[in-house]
């Protein structure tokens, strides 16, 4: 089967011949300064927005500090949120209430907290799922339906629950290291095309021979 044309908002066609309006390739939804999505990353809504880079990342503004980078073949489900370090108050006065938020035409706040978000490439990331400030998704990884994520996690880890913790890996430590080193994500459209039969039936030698 032939890949999903990138160039396409929305790049499901239902049987009907229409296109499928809640799910979108997020590179061509979203044209904000702060957020960065790869090619063939989509995001999926049963009342899809008007902003996409809103209804993801409610906190990331185009003055914001940090940035929010998705990578390549990223599934995103109804629900999630980033929670960007925008959204993070100053906790070294007496106070956490920010003050000068309310006077931004005359005194724009340091920001607190300037790290950014950041999912590998080949994320699944499930429904409602909550992902925090500074997290860092590895490649290949499942963050499962409601989960809370922080910090680190590694690559075709399996992550659910709040606090988000690993549950366990999708595949053997020499095979995710075998594909990491493959990075298929990052091949030309024609070794992809002949790819997909090895990775949708979990081949990995196969998909070893068909290494550009």
């Amino acid at each position: 089967m032939p890949l999903p044309d990138v160039s396409r908002l929305t790049p499901i066609t239902l049987p009907d011949g229409s296109n499928h309006g809640g799910t979108v390739h997020l590179a061509r939804a979203i044209d904000h300064p702060k957020i960065r999505v790869g090619d063939y990353s989509y995001a999926s809504d049963f009342d899809p927005p008007q902003d996409w880079a809103q209804q993801l990342a409610p906190y990331l503004s185009p003055f914001s500090a940090e940035t929010l980078q998705i990578g390549r073949f990223c599934q995103i489900a109804q629900g999630v949120r980033f929670i960007t370090s925008s959204a993070n108050h100053a906790m070294t006065g007496l106070t956490c209430y920010p003050f000068e938020v309310f006077d931004l035409p005359n005194h724009m706040p340091a920001q607190p907290d300037t790290r950014d978000t950041v999912v590998g490439h080949d994320v699944w990331i499930g429904y409602g799922a909550l992902i925090l400030p500074g997290a860092r998704i590895g490649d290949g990884a499942i963050i499962g339906a409601g989960a809370v994520v922080r910090g680190e996690t590694p690559p075709y880890a399996i992550v659910t629950g709040n606090p988000g913790t690993v549950q366990k890996y999708r595949f053997p430590p020499a095979d995710i290291a075998r594909l990491l080193a493959l990075a298929w994500w990052h091949w030309p459209l024609e070794q992809l095309q002949q790819a997909e039969a090895a990775l949708l039936s979990g081949d990995l030698d196969a998909l070893e021979v068909l290494a550009p």
